[in-house]
Order: C-alpha cells, then structure tokens, then sequence
C-alpha cells in the first residue's frame, strides 16, 4: 500500500490487518505529484519485490479554486491524478510483465464526460482547478485505452471504472458555503467498503481474465462517450506525458 501521508496510511494498514486477519501489509511513502517520489517508490519496490500481481492507481486530488503547481511546475490535480500513475507505470510495467499474468487497475470516474482535453495545454496552471478534476479522470480513461493498446499480446491487462460517488476524504476541499449542500448530498453517496467494489473485481475475479482496455462501473463494462474513444487524441496525450514526466532512453517502455 503506499500513501502520501503515512499516518493516515499507518491507520489503514492496521484496520486491514485486524480485519483480514493478515499481518503482512506493507506501507510505503509515495507521492504521486512528485516525479522524484514516484521513482523513489519504483526504485524501492523493484528492489524489494519479487512479483507484482496487480497495480490499482486510486490517488485522486481535488481543489476547487486554490490553484497550486507541483514540486516539478505542474498543475497539481493533473501531477497527481494523471502525470504520477503514468509515470510509475512506466517504471513498474517490467515487473507486471514478469509477474504475469497481471492486471493495472485506474481509477477514473463519469465525470470524464464534463470534460475535454487540451491536447495543447497539458499543464494548465491558469485553468480552474474544479474542472481540473474532470479533466484528470478523461487523462485516465485515455490513458488506460492507449495503454491496453500497447500491452496486446502481452498477459498484462489495463481497465478503468468509476467507482461511484464515494463519501470520501476527497471532498474535504470544497469550501463553504458549498458544504452545506454537499452535507445533504452525501447521505446518498457510497461508502468507501461499497466504493471499493468495482476496483475489486478488476483485480481479482476471473470474470475479467485477459480482458484489457475497458471502463466498467457497478463491476459491469459501460459504454463511453465518442470523444473519449478518440485513439488518435489518446496516442497524443500519450506522446505528451511522456515529456511531461522526463521519461528518459534509460527508463523501461511501454
């Protein structure tokens, strides 16, 4: 498990532990926005494992207004939810291929479809951070399309969901007075055990063997919008984070 703030992370650990009855969780530090952080943890768990049987991504970052840039000069909702799992996927995809058959499981969400990428202003430090999130989960389904793509004919498979909307600590941004309505609104929402279940089923059951470049939710596969499904727009955004994240001739490829 790895977690930015390690308390929080320490706190997780030990609940998974009492309830599963397993001792063996291990915690790491990563931060996802930070490209030295996630090569850090690479560089830790290639060192330190032998096999890596699934990856799921769940970082997810949201401001509303505060904008704020990465240690690297980088838009932080996008270094977070986008930059950082492509970058550590890149350093970790040699072990997956190892270990396979294996899985990489993303996060993404349905708001995508609020969304549009511009393939033409990948940093947006000036954009609104609230939208910022959208375009973030649009980055992922894209992502994970182009990654499926260059994973065929290997036994290493990439899908994304939206795990619903979860009463989690990502709401603890929204300034007031958006609060007030978001307090009634969340008696709606999932709980985090509930949440969980579709990135579950993606990287465990064997409903989804082999299966690879979907979206699901409700841990069933869902359609996408026209735009999304753009593998062209999905090759640039590709080509693009490559720069963004400074992968080097050195650094293994995908």
């Amino acid at each position: 498990m790895a977690c930015r703030n390690m308390e929080t992370a320490k706190q997780a650990r030990d609940e998974i532990a009492k309830e599963s009855g397993n001792d063996a969780v291990v915690v790491k530090k990563l931060d996802l926005s930070s490209q030295a952080s996630v090569r850090e943890f690479a560089a830790d768990v290639l060192q330190s494992e032998s096999k890596l049987d699934v990856l799921i991504h769940n970082a997810g970052f949201a401001e509303t207004f505060k904008k704020t840039q990465s240690v690297d000069g980088i838009e932080f909702t996008m270094a977070t939810n986008h930059y950082g799992p492509f970058l550590l996927t890149h350093l970790l995809i040699d072990l997956l291929k190892k270990s396979a058959p294996s899985r990489i499981v993303i996060v993404a969400s349905e708001l995508y479809r609020l969304a549009s990428i511009d393939l033409n202003n990948l940093n947006p430090v000036n954009s609104l951070p609230g939208y910022l999130y959208y375009v973030s989960k649009a980055a992922n389904v894209m992502f994970t399309r182009e990654l499926a793509r260059r994973l065929e004919g290997t036994t290493v498979t990439a899908n994304c969901l939206h795990p619903g909307m979860i009463d989690s600590g990502i709401w603890r941004n929204v300034p007031f007075p958006l609060t007030i309505p978001m307090s009634l609104i969340k008696m709606f929402f999932k709980t985090n055990a509930e949440g969980s279940q579709t990135s579950l089923y993606l990287a465990c059951s064997p409903e989804v063997e082999g299966i690879s470049g979907l979206y699901f939710r409700d841990c069933k596969q869902a359609g996408l919008t026209t735009g999304i499904s753009d593998m062209e727009k999905a090759k640039k955004l590709w080509e693009e984070s490559v720069k963004m994240v400074k992968l080097t001739e050195k650094d293994p490829k995908i």
